[in-house]
């Protein structure tokens, strides 16, 4: 369907990749993945035509439509959500009307031949509308909708309406009310909540027939959607089969192997040098020496790639609080929209949390999780009710808005140096190193940051401080899923407690103990892991890995 043959890419000096290849064939489902700045989006924007690779080529089969869905929504105004998501399907449209042009055509009297000429134009654009799914484009998009999240209620919102997430969801239900025969996703879970990720991996499995390729942090997402990986590394493309927790393995297989050939002929290549130096001299030996010289030239060298820096950090140990960490009674929370009304969050919220609980705050998009948070956090005040916090309990919070907080004139190195003034450079040094800003990425401006990279910056001026109750609404969010692991193993080791909103499965599965679930302005309490969690509300989800 596509091919990319020996396509080499560099952006001014660096190299992306060289000579590689990899096709996207029918109906496969592919992950991409690799490091920042590797080349995914390059890759994206190759198929896509918005890039052109530096040598090789890329086929791509006739009528092949391709749908990509990246990061960058551009502007969305002028229309309501349900018709920016037919907007992506234009072409489409188009054929409907030519349809019907040639439907009215056909009623007027013309020569045997004309009509012959236009019932063959006829047959090919009704076989193309069908093909590209138009008899049931709009029930396909207000089911996309409605799947992500965004109901019959809103269909006829203007987009301008909507948040920044919400304009993500839209933009995604475009690309896949497309239904294209090559769809490419750049991270399609981020901003989604559990159920509509799980209605997404439903659609991607049952009602999409194309071809996949995607990126994606969310690692439960990539093992339950891709049967292969695509890995964009070390100046080349390499392919795996499997999902993502087989690509990790065979990755790791593949290279203990290249190390061992690599030891294998250094040893040979250090005996054949051996020889050379021992016997150059002697004139009886002189044919052996040359042929052995040429023999090590013609070897081609076996390199090991630079490998990725393993970076682990633990927290420094928090003063003890007490066994209570915290007490909620009875909290309620009403938020007054701007035109005055207004809108219940949620009531009568009870509960204890306990020192050294790990709990997942979960619920559906709008049920009110960031805002139970932003209010045991101190950030907002309880419209009812009351909470407690335990004896000598410190609290660390991290959103996406303290994202917008940081300071964008300042470096990495100054913003840890405002948290930990008395600290001397080595100590933050350290702490930033174990956040992935290694050397002179400290010197880095807050504003030239990605999304990830800023929120590693806020993580690491919690770390900074002495808290014992980390609050925190989804620290997930832009890292990538080697950031995540870092962070993962960092929580479990944390002697303090946590109290955390995240969409991240894989996550939350291995960390939590606790699940408080929001559910219709009420919250649930689990007393057992996420696993426990999912086997009593989404029995499904709870027994598939």
């Amino acid at each position: 369907m596509i091919h990319l043959s020996n396509i080499t890419r560099q952006h001014g000096s660096q190299v992306l990749f060289r000579d590689s290849s990899f096709q996207i064939l029918p109906g496969s489902r592919t992950g991409l993945v690799g490091p920042n700045g590797a080349g995914k989006t390059t890759i994206f924007r190759i198929i896509t035509g918005e890039e052109e690779p530096d040598g090789g080529e890329i086929t791509c089969a006739k009528r092949t439509t391709i749908g990509y869905f990246s990061q960058d929504v551009g502007d969305m105004s002028g229309r309501s959500a349900l018709d920016e998501v037919m907007a992506g399907s234009a072409a489409t449209m188009q054929l409907a009307e030519e349809l019907q042009r040639m439907e009215s055509a056909m009623c007027d009297p013309m020569d045997d031949d004309a009509m012959a000429a236009l019932l063959e134009r006829y047959g090919i654009a009704q076989e193309e509308y069908e093909h590209r799914g138009g008899y049931d484009l709009d029930t396909r998009a207000q089911s996309v909708l409605t799947g992500l999240g965004i109901g019959p209620d809103r269909y006829n919102h203007p987009v301008e309406s909507f948040s920044g997430g919400w304009k993500m969801r839209i933009a995604l239900a475009k690309i896949l009310t497309l239904n294209p025969d090559v769809l490419l996703l750049d991270e399609p879970t981020n901003h989604l909540d559990v159920e509509s990720i799980i209605w997404l991996e439903e659609w991607l499995a049952n009602d999409f027939d194309g071809a996949l390729l995607m990126t994606s942090h969310d690692r439960d997402f990539m093992n339950r959607i891709v049967s292969r990986i695509v890995e964009v590394a070390n100046f080349t493309i390499t392919s795996y089969s499997g999902d993502y927790d087989f690509y990790e393995k065979e990755r790791d297989i593949r290279r203990e192997q290249l190390l061992a050939s690599h030891r294998r002929q250094q040893e040979m290549l250090a005996k054949e040098e051996d020889f050379i130096a021992r016997f150059a001299a002697r004139a009886s030996h002189a044919a052996q020496v040359q042929s052995r010289v040429k023999k090590i030239d013609k070897i081609e060298r076996i390199e090991i790639p630079a490998e990725e820096k393993t970076v682990r950090f633990k927290f420094s140990e928090p003063p003890r609080s007490g066994d209570d960490v915290l007490v909620m009674e009875n909290l309620g929370k009403i938020w007054e929209t701007p035109d005055g009304h207004e809108h219940p969050v949620f009531s009568g919220v009870s509960g204890v949390v306990r020192r050294q609980n790990k709990i997942a705050v979960v619920g559906v998009n709008g049920a009110g999780k960031s805002t139970l948070l932003k209010i045991l956090a101190g950030q907002t005040e309880p419209t009812a009710g009351s909470y407690n916090l335990g004896a000598n309990v410190e609290v660390g919070y991290f959103s996406q808005h303290a994202l917008e907080l940081l300071d964008p004139r300042k470096t990495v190195f100054e913003t840890i140096q405002d948290v930990m003034p008395l600290a001397n450079i080595g100590v933050i040094r350290n702490l930033l190193g174990a956040f992935l800003f290694p050397g002179d990425a400290v010197e880095k401006r807050i504003e030239s940051l990605s999304g990830g990279e800023k929120s590693r910056v806020v993580l690491a001026t919690i770390l900074a401080r002495p808290v014992n109750l980390l609050v925190l609404d989804e620290p997930t969010n832009h890292l990538d899923i080697r950031s995540r692991e870092i962070l993962l193993d960092a929580l479990k080791e944390f002697s303090g407690t946590v109290l955390i909103v995240s969409h991240d499965r894989h996550f939350l599965r291995l960390l939590v103990d606790r699940v408080f679930e929001i559910d219709h302005g009420q919250m649930l309490t689990y007393d057992g892991t996420y696993e426990y969690y999912l086997s009593k509300t989404h029995p499904a989800e709870g027994t598939s890995n």
